[in-house]
């Protein structure tokens, strides 16, 4: 497996931890795809030639086709690496508090967009010789806290979903694994938590450094893995 120079697709590139990951990639020498559902994203994202913006609604099955087909269409750069970072958080209280239609928009907003990316995308993956999957799970998802039942319930699925995709295709050369960050040190954070100890909190760029490791090939032989990245919360 090739990892540089060719493309990586990255969801959820326009958010707080996303434009971290797009940079970190970039510089590495890659051709980045990001998907965006609204322009006003797009004021967060560096101008840069090796960067494509592609108008998307990932939980559209045939919108994500037409990503996956854009991301895999440059010659010379191939399909390598999808970084799946689309997902939410939501905490409408316990489980005899919250309704059954808040439980399963976690489970839609967590899952949906990162299955059908894989989906598509794995025989891309397949065609060029393998490449690296990684999705963003989250600490939540092995140690729940009280209220977001769907947030730690979605977030553990993801990380489950990576171990079926190693399962499947490790054999063709492709390797899944998550990150499984503690709160993100992000502006929206800080806003939602104005007296924590934001210094405690994983920053994007750490983040962004453990999957940029995850889709080299200094990482060949790990497939199936949960790697934590809490900082020091």
């Amino acid at each position: 497996m090739s990892t540089v120079p060719g493309t990586a697709l990255i969801t959820g590139g326009t958010g707080g931890l996303g434009v971290a990951v797009v940079e970190r990639l970039l510089d590495r020498g890659d051709r980045v795809v990001v998907p965006y559902i609204e322009e006003r994203e797009l004021e967060r994202m560096p101008d840069v030639a090796a960067l494509d913006l592609v108008e998307a609604d990932l939980f559209d099955a045939g919108s994500v086709r037409a990503v996956v087909d854009h991301a895999s269409g440059e010659e010379g750069a191939p399909l390598h690496s999808v970084v799946n970072l689309v997902g939410g958080y939501d905490a409408p209280g316990r489980v005899h508090e919250a309704s059954v239609d808040a439980f399963e928009r976690m489970l839609r907003l967590n899952l949906r967009a990162t299955y059908l990316v894989c989906q598509v995308a794995v025989p891309a993956l397949v065609q060029n010789g393998g490449g690296a999957i990684v999705c963003v799970g989250s600490r939540a998802g092995e140690r729940p806290f009280a209220g977001a039942a769907g947030y730690a319930v979605s977030k553990a699925a993801v990380a489950a979903f990576v171990k079926a995709l190693d399962v499947e295709y490790r054999a063709e050369g492709i390797r899944a694994n998550a990150v499984l960050p503690s709160v993100i040190d992000t502006p929206a954070n800080r806003t939602a938590q104005p007296n924590a100890d934001y210094s405690r909190w994983v920053r994007p760029a750490e983040i962004a450094d453990a999957i940029a490791f995850l889709c080299s090939e200094a990482a060949s032989a790990i497939s199936g893995a949960a790697i934590p990245v809490f900082g020091r919360a």
